[in-house]
């Protein structure tokens, strides 16, 4: 009996070990497939689009967001390739950055674009590579950018001309009033100045003020008046990073008021916005003052909450919300940009390459390791291989009911989409999701102060 009970152990035993082995050959296999799929795109852009924003694969060019280049791809990229070990790619990026990146320009930005991306991009690469000009490209760009607080209410302006200061845009949303302050936040304690902090908090907590009785917050709003012009509440653009933001903000920087106004949010948003339906677990659109549902659309920008709610460890509304995500993932091959979830007719057919989807499944799978998220991360980026590679580089889609091209490249690819298609498969020493917190472009931010 004895030596039948050995060898039922050592049989199991090494099932156990070749299992093991097995899942790490897939891992490392896809890993590299990641990298691989990561450097064809980068290749695109040092071919065709070197010094300019993004990239155009298929027409061999490259283009600009303004008039001058700011370098949004090697900024967005080089966490990735950090995280990655891409150090051929890093120096590349780096000779870009420090040779031509300049933010004297009489040029107009849109202020929370750039503060995400390219000041964001600059202080994680600071905290990953420690070179002290990526600190001071920030700090420069951080300096800039302040005017745009000057209003009113102290809700920044949506635009601001980098070398003259000049603002406008009074008419703003949510998600660009609060969806840089881990950025600014970043800033202050890296260089020692709070201002940066303290002028987009004002900003954020002005917003939240002027909520509505029950929680919610509207589409716009008039900086200078302080008066909604639009009240339709919602999770999607134009106000999902501004609750991203407050949870992102207490657990990066311990602030209880975003804490405080989090909760407060976040119940609102459950209580009005969430909508378990026949076809789903969804978030839909309701009007902020009676909280009365005005459409079902949910989109790819959307997505973006399942991650949110693993943060809070919600783990319940996450999960449930990841069957819609992945079965809106599903419907046609890649996620279109909108639904009607009432009816799962599409409204909005194009796919930007976007991340959200992926990256609240990746939360999921960090967070649960239910075997089954892993297979969706797997499954969305072979989706991606499959319908948006291109002989020389990636491109995004016009209509995924026919895969018809389109042909651009947008810097998020680099900085989002491949990191958290990558993070699925990457070796434990790479990364740690929790050592630190990702803002809204996927750029992670380190807590290096007491």
């Amino acid at each position: 009996m004895k030596s039948l009970l050995l060898m039922i152990s050592l049989c199991f035993t090494i099932v156990m070990a070749q299992a093991g082995s097995s899942k790490q050959d897939e891992n490392e296999m896809y890993a590299e497939r990641v990298k691989t799929a990561f450097i064809k795109g980068w290749g695109a852009y040092m071919d065709y689009a070197k010094g300019q924003d993004a990239v155009n694969p298929l027409a061999k060019k490259g283009h600009n967001w303004y008039s001058h280049s700011l370098l949004m791809t090697p900024v967005d990229a080089l966490s990735t390739m950090h995280i990655m070990g891409l150090k051929k790619e890093m120096e590349e990026a780096k000779e870009l950055i420090f040779s031509q990146l300049n933010f004297d320009i009489d040029m107009e930005i849109q202020q929370f674009e750039i503060a995400i991306r390219i000041m964001g991009g600059l202080l994680s690469a600071y905290q990953l590579d420690g070179d002290p000009r990526f600190l001071k490209l920030a700090e420069d760009l951080g300096k800039r950018m302040l005017p745009v607080f000057e209003s009113k209410t102290g809700m920044p302006y949506r635009l601001v001309n980098l070398k003259t200061g000049a603002v406008a845009g009074e008419i703003t949303n949510p998600c660009e009033i609060g969806s840089m302050l881990l950025e600014y936040g970043m800033l202050s304690k890296l260089t020692g100045n709070p201002i940066y902090y303290e002028k987009c908090k004002r900003g954020v907590v002005a917003t939240f003020d002027r909520r509505s009785k029950i929680g919610l917050v509207g589409t716009e709003i008039n900086i200078n008046t302080g008066e909604w012009v639009n009240k339709s509440a919602h999770i999607s653009g134009r106000i999902d990073a501004y609750y991203e933001y407050l949870l992102k903000g207490w657990l990066l920087f311990g602030d209880k008021d975003l804490k405080k106004m989090w909760d407060i949010h976040k119940k609102a948003i459950a209580n009005y916005l969430a909508d378990d339906v026949s076809t789903g677990f969804w978030y839909g659109y309701a009007d902020m003052d009676t909280g009365v549902r005005t459409a079902t659309r949910f989109g790819a920008l959307d997505c973006f909450y399942g991650a949110v709610l693993c943060l809070d460890r919600d783990f319940k509304s996450a999960k449930k919300l990841q069957q819609s995500i992945y079965k809106m993932w599903t419907l046609k091959g890649l996620e279109p940009e909108m639904i009607d979830y009432s009816t799962m007719n599409i409204i909005d057919s194009y796919y930007m390459i976007r991340p959200e989807a992926i990256e609240s499944t990746y939360y999921l799978w960090h967070y649960t390791k239910d075997p089954k998220y892993y297979e969706q991360g797997k499954h969305m980026f072979e989706s991606i291989e499959k319908y948006c590679q291109v002989d020389n580089g990636y491109v995004q889609i016009k209509n995924v009911e026919t895969m018809e091209k389109w042909d651009t490249l947008e810097s998020f690819f680099f900085a989002e989409t491949m990191k958290y298609c990558y993070l699925f498969f990457a070796p434990k020493e790479a990364f740690n999701l929790d050592k630190c917190v990702l803002n809204t472009e996927a750029h992670p931010f380190f807590k290096t102060w007491k």
